[in-house]
């Protein structure tokens, strides 16, 4: 069964520093009918202007990956942990038993970046961070798979039976993702345009499949696309 989710039917939240759209219910936007989507928590599309950020704050219990789309992220975290984020680096921070962070654009123009959060299928670990860099010619016309239970293919760790795959489409690109029974996908489109099993979709667009043997990507106008394999 597909079920598209539009992007105009995100909440969406002004904080003037912060333009962000909430795919499921997150802080005051509270949509009954979308808590989430398997373990799949939190997709927020984030936009931050420059000199500002999310101060520190802290979480515990989920996995949180980032994924830049444009500008810089600077992390600092209660681990130790200090990095910049800039587009093809996906990074995993599991909050464990708990971890303060916080996230800042140093940079002169806005960043625009995807907050994902996985719940864990452990609780009160130690906190971990990790993050790897992936190449714009790794996904191109292709699946790459950036996020993993297991670490596989160079892609980052997280503590869930989840599989996280990003991918750049355009013109004859085709890429095709098959689901063993009993698992669904979820598919984010981060920018550009593209059909999904036959289905248009654009910007902030969403793709929900289940009961589906395979999902199939085509027609890409400059598309980067996200798509999570869950039980």
């Amino acid at each position: 069964m597909i079920e598209i989710r539009k992007s105009e039917d995100r909440g969406l939240a002004e904080h003037g520093w912060l333009r962000s759209y909430h795919t499921f219910s997150f802080a005051d936007y509270n949509d009954p009918e979308n808590m989430g989507f398997g373990h799949l928590r939190v997709i927020n599309e984030d936009r931050i202007q420059p000199g500002t950020g999310f101060g520190t704050h802290g979480h515990r219990d989920m996995e949180i990956i980032s994924y830049v789309l444009e500008g810089a992220l600077a992390h600092k975290d209660s681990m130790g942990s200090g990095s910049t984020i800039v587009p093809g680096d996906v990074q995993r921070m599991s909050a464990g038993k708990g971890v303060l962070h916080s996230e800042f654009n140093h940079a002169q123009d806005v960043t625009h970046f995807l907050q994902i959060w996985i719940e864990p299928n452990v609780t009160g670990i130690p906190p971990s961070y990790e993050q790897k860099h992936f190449d714009a010619a790794s996904k191109r016309g292709r699946l790459r798979l950036v996020a993993s239970p297991d670490g596989r293919e160079g892609s980052v760790t997280i503590h869930q039976d989840a599989f996280v795959y990003a991918a750049l489409l355009d013109g004859a690109d085709r890429a095709t993702h098959k689901l063993r029974p009993g698992r669904r996908a979820y598919l984010h489109v981060a920018r550009g345009k593209l059909t999904a099993n036959g289905q248009p979709l654009e910007a902030g667009d969403a793709l929900k499949a289940t009961q589906t043997a395979e999902i199939v990507l085509e027609k890409g106008k400059g598309a980067e696309v996200l798509l999570f394999d869950l039980v």
